[in-house]
């Protein structure tokens, strides 16, 4: 079994059976955090692209517990220039091992770009998601921030993810309508919602979500920051 945690907004913490914990998209500051959750151990941070509600403490966290990054090659190529010592940088398409997981870098459609210092926009490559292969043959996706596209039907005819987690809220990802669609396309039998309801204008709800899945047997969950749920 994986024990996941929905730390608010896009942030995830997976505890593998093998004791391993990888942590998605980490912004601890994000209004959705669950007050007083620790973060005691990290061992991969799978980054899906550089905006900062994605980012922010990817390589403090990362220092903190000697984990090792994985992302696209330009953020890991940053990070790694900020001090993180273990980046393992992919590129969609390509895949590898991350413990005894093997990650899938998968497309998105967004942008991306780090935001320094200075206020200046750094180039941070394509923005991606990751389908987690796990050894009992099932499969995971995290979509990251997306847009429906097409070729999320190529995701589920090459790797079938049963569970997927996907945007929800609407402004700057898909909103319920088209993750509607995304359901279809990827023929997922469970989804968890994300990056819904950390700002006013991120309007969408799983609610909303459930509803217009019903039809398709796709079962909705929809998490609390800090709860832990086992799949």
């Amino acid at each position: 079994m994986v024990r996941i945690t929905w730390l608010g907004h896009s942030s995830f913490q997976l505890e593998l059976a093998s004791g391993e914990v990888v942590l998605f998209d980490p912004w601890l500051a994000n209004p959705k955090f669950p007050k007083g959750h620790q973060i005691n151990k990290a061992d991969y941070i799978l980054v899906s692209h550089g905006h900062f509600d994605h980012i922010a403490d990817a390589a403090s966290l990362a220092k903190q517990h000697d984990a090792t990054v994985v992302s696209i090659y330009e953020i890991c190529t940053y990070l790694h220039s900020k001090g993180v010592e273990k980046v393992a940088p992919m590129n969609k398409g390509g895949s590898q091992k991350v413990g005894p997981v093997n990650v899938v870098m998968t497309h998105a459609l967004h942008s991306s770009g780090i935001q320094d210092e200075n206020g200046e926009i750094v180039y941070a490559g394509d923005p991606a998601g990751f389908v987690l292969e796990f050894a009992d043959g099932r499969s995971l996706y995290f979509a990251g921030d997306t847009a429906v596209f097409g070729d999320m039907a190529l995701i589920e005819q090459l790797y079938h993810p049963e569970l997927c987690i996907l945007p929800i809220g609407d402004l700057y990802t898909m909103c319920p309508k088209q993750a509607e669609l995304a359901v279809k396309l990827l023929k997922a039998k469970t989804v968890i919602p994300m990056h819904w309801g950390t700002f006013p204008p991120l309007t969408g709800r799983p609610e909303e979500l459930a509803k217009r899945v019903e039809s398709q047997g796709c079962k909705v969950w929809e998490l609390e920051p800090g709860t832990t749920v086992e799949w």
